[in-house]
């Protein structure tokens, strides 16, 4: 863990709530190398009507506009909940360096435990992972916002 982590999952939890204000699920995304974010998403499954609009690929597709290259070395992912599996590949494919997460995902998490892809030996890129930055803060925010789904219907 680096000093700046903290930082920047702060900034991913600021996507992940702007998420949950448009009903989306609150997850939030940031992209940065060497200081400079070069891409910030939140979750945009219901706006898109996009089953791959996770807050990874969409900043993972910011990341690549902006820099011109699909390939993203050197460049740290912070996100509030651990990737699933499409998101965790899709970070291989564009040689993230570091993965910088918050919550555990025990359902569709893939880049921890059992199903770690991100660091799967058959794969010819292999990133750090960071787990557990503002886990509580991150995890509180899907909690509280699936309440609040739940009890509104």
């Amino acid at each position: 863990m680096t000093p700046d982590d903290g930082y920047w999952m702060d900034r991913a939890l600021g996507q992940a709530r702007l998420a949950a204000e448009r009903g989306e699920v609150p997850i939030g995304c940031l992209i940065v190398r060497e200081g400079e974010v070069l891409g910030s998403a939140h979750d945009g499954k219901e706006l898109f009507k996009d089953p791959t609009a996770h807050a990874e690929i969409l900043a993972l597709r910011q990341a690549a506009h902006r820099t011109g290259d699909w390939r993203l070395d050197g460049a740290d992912l912070y996100v509030t909940l651990e990737p699933c599996p499409m998101c965790a590949g899709a970070l291989v494919h564009a040689r993230i360096a570091r993965l910088v997460f918050g919550a555990r995902n025990p359902r569709w998490g893939a880049c921890s435990g059992d199903l770690d892809l991100v660091r799967h030996p058959r794969f010819n890129h292999r990133m750090e992972v960071v787990e557990g930055v503002r886990a509580e803060e991150c995890a509180d925010l899907l909690r509280r916002t699936f309440r609040q789904w739940r009890s509104e219907g």
